[in-house]
C-alpha cells in the first residue's frame, strides 16, 4: 500500500535535501581549499629550502668549482628533520644527494615526475617511492640556472597528518547541520499547522459538513487566509443549507397545491415544476412529455408561446412594476383549465395550470339553479296571485268561496316557503359547510326522532317503520343535516311509494372510518331511466304528482349534499322484489 507523505514531510525533505547538497558542496570546497593550503604551505617550506640551497651554491661558487659536497654544510642547518637535498643538472645527472653517499652512481633523474614538471613549469612536486632509498618522499623540484634543486621530505605519518584536512570544520558543519535541521523541523511544523487544518477543512467541506472554527491558526499570512476561508465557507454552508431548506419547503408547498406550476429560464428550459403540472401536461398531450420543447408544442399552450415570443425578444425590456401576463381558459375531456403565464424581470417565466372544472360547473349549475328557481317560483306565485285576483275581481263573494281561495293561496305560500328554505339549505351546505356545528350524534336517536315526526302520517298510510340501527352508532356531524337526510327519505316514501309499505333503516357495515347505512321501502320503486338523475336539483320523476304533494324537487339533492358534507357517498337502486334502496356512508369523525 502506497503511503502518502504529508505536506510538512515533503517540505522538510526538500529543505533537508537542499541543505545536504549545500553542506556537501561546502565540505568539498573547504576540504579542497584546506588541502591546497597545507600542500602550498609544505611546498613553500621546501621552496625556501631550495632557494637557500641555490643561494649557498651561488655565493660559494660551488657550480664553478664543482664542489657540491659543501651543500652538506647547510643540510645540517635545516630545521626540518629528514629533509633531503638533491642537485641535478639539466641532463638529469645527480650532482649531489644528501641521503646517498655514492650519489654519482645514481641513475639519471631527468624522467622523474617532479623534474619533468620543473623543466616545463619551473617547479614541480610529487609523492612517490624512491627507487634509490626505497622510502616514500614528498618531492619538490625547482629549476635554477643550469641545474635543478630538489628538496624532499620523508612522507611519514607526521607529514600525512599535516596534509590532512582538519576535522574541526567537519564537526562544525555537522553541528550546524543539526541546528538548521532542528530549525527547519520547527519551521515546517509551524507551517504544517495551517496546512493540516486546511487539509482537514477541505475533507470536511468535501463531505458537506459544517466546520467548527478554531482560533489556533498561526499568526501569519497563511493563518489569516485559512481563518478567512473557513469563516467564508461556514457562512456559505449555512446560507446554502437555509436555501436548501427553503427550496424543500417550496417544493413541498408546490406539490401540495392543486395547481400545476412550472418555472422556465429565459431560454425556455424548465427549471422547476411540481408533479401536478406534469400530470396535467400529460393529460393535454395524451402521452408522456419529458422535455421543455415538447411541453411548449402542446396546442393548449399556443397562446402562451405567442405571448412569450412577443415579450422575450432581445430588444424588449421588462417593466418590473408591470410584468407581462396572460390568462385564458381551455377545455379538455369535459374539463376546464385556466392557464396563466407571467414573465419576470430577468425574462424567466412561469406557467400555472388550474383545474377550474368545479368552478365552471358550479357556475353553470348556479345558472341552471337560478333558472329553475325562477321557474319553480312562478307556479306558487302565479297561483297565489290568481286566487287573490279572483277574490278581488268578484268581490263580494260568499264566505265559503273566500275560505276556499284563501286556503289554496295559503297552501301555495307554504310551498313557496319550503322552496326558499330548501334552496337556502343547499346553498349553505355548498358554500358554508364548515360553519355547521359539529358534535357527537347518535344515529339511532336521529332515526327515532324522524319516525316520531311522521308517526301520524305513517299511521294514516298504513306504513310500517323499522329502526334497526343499533344504539350507540355515533358520528361526528351536524344534527340538523343528518335529521334532514332521513326526513327527506321518509317523506319521499310516504308521498310517492304508496300505501301499506314497510320502511327499514339499518347500519349494515362499519370500518375504521365509516358507517354504512341502508334505507329501503317496499313501495312502487323508481323507474330505472330516472335513477341516474334523481339527485339533481328540481328533478321530478312525476312533476305533476310531485307538485300536487307539495314537493320542491330539492329533497334528494339536499340528502346527497348533506351526505357528501359528512365525507360520505350515496347511491340508489330498485329492489328486485319491489321498492327502492338507498345505500350511503357517513364518516365517523
Amino acid at each position: 500500500m502506497e503511503v502518502k507523505r504529508s505536506f510538512r514531510g515533503e517540505i522538510f525533505l526538500y529543505f533537508i535535501i537542499v541543505f545536504i547538497l549545500f553542506t556537501v558542496a561546502v565540505l568539498t570546497f573547504q576540504y579542497q581549499r584546506e588541502k591546497i593550503y597545507k600542500t602550498t604551505q609544505l611546498e613553500t617550506t621546501l621552496d625556501d629550502i631550495a632557494e637557500i640551497t641555490h643561494l649557498f651554491i651561488k655565493n660559494n661558487n660551488l657550480e664553478q668549482n664543482n664542489n657540491f659536497d659543501r651543500i652538506k654544510e647547510i643540510s645540517e642547518l635545516i630545521p626540518q628533520p629528514n629533509t633531503r637535498l638533491t642537485v641535478i643538472d639539466l641532463k638529469g645527472t645527480v650532482l649531489f644527494d644528501s641521503f646517498v653517499e655514492n650519489y654519482k652512481a645514481m641513475e639519471n633523474h631527468i624522467n622523474r615526475p617532479e623534474v619533468q614538471t620543473a623543466l616545463a613549469e619551473g617547479s614541480g612536486s610529487n609523492i612517490r617511492l624512491s627507487s634509490t632509498t626505497n622510502q616514500e618522499y614528498y618531492y619538490y623540484a625547482k629549476k635554477r640556472g643550469n641545474f635543478f634543486i630538489r628538496a624532499a621530505i620523508l612522507y611519514n605519518i607526521e607529514v600525512q597528518d599535516f596534509l590532512k584536512t582538519s576535522r574541526t570544520f567537519i564537526f562544525f558543519i555537522i553541528a550546524l547541520f543539526a541546528i538548521i535541521g532542528t530549525l527547519l523541523f520547527l519551521v515546517t511544523l509551524r507551517l504544517s499547522v495551517a496546512i493540516t487544518k486546511l487539509k482537514d477543512f477541505s475533507v470536511k467541506a468535501g463531505k458537506n459538513e459544517l466546520v467548527e472554527f478554531e482560533d489556533t491558526f498561526p499568526e501569519n499570512e497563511l493563518g489569516v487566509i485559512g481563518s478567512q476561508i473557513i469563516q467564508i465557507y461556514n457562512k456559505l454552508k449555512i446560507t446554502k443549507d437555509d436555501l436548501a431548506n427553503e427550496k424543500d419547503k417550496l417544493l413541498s408547498h408546490l406539490d401540495a397545491l392543486d395547481e400545476g406550476i412550472a418555472f422556465f429560464s429565459s431560454d425556455k428550459e424548465k427549471t422547476l415544476s411540481n408533479s401536478r403540472f406534469i400530470q396535467l401536461v400529460n393529460l393535454f398531450a395524451r402521452k408522456n412529455i419529458n422535455t421543455s420543447e415538447k411541453i411548449l408544442k402542446i396546442k393548449e399552450f399556443t397562446k402562451v408561446v405567442n405571448f412569450l415570443d412577443k415579450n422575450l425578444s432581445d430588444n424588449k425590456e421588462i417593466d418590473i412594476k408591470a410584468l407581462p401576463q396572460i390568462e385564458y381558459t381551455v377545455s379538455k375531456d369535459e374539463k376546464y383549465f385556466k392557464i396563466q403565464s407571467i414573465i419576470f424581470f430577468d425574462k424567466s417565466f412561469e406557467i400555472v395550470i388550474t383545474d377550474v372544472t368545479r368552478l365552471m360547473k358550479r357556475r353553470l349549475l348556479k345558472q341552471q339553479l337560478t333558472s329553475n328557481i325562477a321557474h319553480e317560483l312562478k307556479t306558487p306565485l302565479a297561483s297565489i296571485k290568481g286566487y287573490l285576483e279572483t277574490i278581488l275581481d268578484n268581490w263580494p263573494i260568499p264566505a265559503e268561496k273566500q275560505k276556499y281561495f284563501l286556503e289554496k293561496a295559503y297552501f301555495q305560500s307554504d310551498r313557496l316557503t319550503d322552496l326558499i328554505n330548501d334552496v337556502s339549505l343547499i346553498n349553505n351546505i355548498e358554500n358554508a359547510g364548515d360553519l355547521f356545528e359539529q358534535k357527537k350524534i347518535d344515529i339511532h336517536k336521529v332515526v327515532n326522532d324522524v319516525y316520531e315526526n311522521f308517526a301520524n302520517r305513517m299511521e294514516n298510510h298504513n306504513v310500517k317503520f323499522s329502526n334497526e340501527v343499533e344504539k350507540g352508532t355515533s358520528v361526528e356531524g351536524n344534527e340538523s343535516l343528518l335529521f334532514s337526510v332521513f326526513q327527506n327519505l321518509v317523506e319521499n316514501s310516504i308521498n310517492y311509494a304508496g300505501r301499506n309499505i314497510k320502511i327499514v333503516v339499518q347500519c349494515y357495515h362499519q370500518d375504521n372510518k365509516y358507517y354504512y347505512f341502508s334505507y329501503s321501502d317496499t313501495g312502487v320503486g323508481i323507474p330505472n331511466e330516472h335513477l341516474a338523475r334523481i339527485f339533481e336539483r328540481f328533478y321530478r320523476v312525476d312533476p305533476g304528482r310531485s307538485r300536487e304533494k307539495g314537493g320542491t324537487g330539492l329533497g334528494l339533492a339536499i340528502v346527497k349534499n348533506a351526505i357528501q358534507m359528512h365525507k360520505g357517498e350515496i347511491s340508489v337502486k330498485n329492489n328486485p322484489k319491489g321498492g327502492v334502496q338507498f345505500l350511503f356512508s357517513i364518516s365517523k369523525n
